[in-house]
């Protein structure tokens, strides 16, 4: 899916973290993933983050001592920043760097999405290697994120922009529509339903139903919920004979 991107942790201080940026690689689709320097990396105590089903990126990941050595190839870069203020102007948005990478990925370019170090963030030297920088807007109480959770964020607009089409869920299972008879069967029932409960008088009733028959009128209603309300009926119908033996329906 992403397999034209990579994703760059510059001196990562946690294995862990990189254990989890790696899972961020796999369910996203970036197989990519590259360390630079990083600081006292054990890949025994990023594996658990990794989880087993991105153990192999973990295992391929790449291990350069600069940035401008993790680049090399690449036809784009684009740095993550926290800090907007200053020279570093013109900072993107994470969907609005997801639309550029897309483009770059069309064109078969190699993109680079590079992450700083999680206590200090990337140099002003090593942000102006990048083409371009980005910035993840969080509420002003809590502006530090979690490097993987950075990572996460970013590759998941990276992922929708490269959808063939937009992603919709599943949702349950489609029913027809309920028939003009069924219908006519659950307003009898419902009918009968509010007489054993004493909701409607013997007299008159059907000039007390129609308001529920133009209820069920503006429902589109499926079969299964034509079965779930059938069902209620039925249970009500049990429990208000029990409770009033002689009480009649019709």
């Amino acid at each position: 899916m992403l397999d034209n991107v990579t994703v760059v942790l510059v001196r990562p201080k946690y294995p862990e973290n990189i254990g989890s940026a790696a899972r961020a690689c796999l369910n996203m689709g970036c197989p990519n993933l590259t360390l630079v320097a990083p600081r006292g990396f054990d890949i025994e105590r990023a594996m658990p983050l990794a989880t087993v089903h991105s153990k192999h990126i973990l295992e391929s990941a790449r291990i350069t001592d600069t940035l401008d050595e993790a680049l090399d190839g690449c036809s784009a870069a684009y740095g993550t920043t926290a800090r907007t203020g200053g020279w570093r102007k013109g900072i993107m948005a994470p969907a609005t760097m997801a639309g550029v990478v897309g483009e770059k990925v069309r064109m078969n370019g190699q993109v680079a999405i590079v992450f700083g170090p999680e206590d200090t963030g990337m140099t002003n030297e090593e942000t102006q290697l990048c083409t371009g920088l980005v910035t993840i807007p969080t509420n002003r109480q809590g502006t530090s994120l979690n490097l993987a959770q950075a990572v996460l964020i970013l590759l998941y607009e990276c992922f929708k922009e490269a959808l063939s089409e937009p992603f919709r869920p599943a949702g349950p299972p489609e029913e027809r529509l309920c028939t003009v008879k069924e219908q006519e069967a659950l307003f009898s029932n419902l009918r009968e339903t509010l007489l054993a409960i004493d909701y409607l008088r013997d007299t008159n009733t059907d000039y007390w139903m129609m308001p529920v028959r133009r209820f069920m009128a503006r429902m589109n209603l499926k079969r299964n919920e034509f079965n779930l309300l059938m069902g209620i009926c039925r249970q009500v119908k049990w429990i208000a004979g029990r409770a009033f033996p002689d009480r009649k329906t019709d």
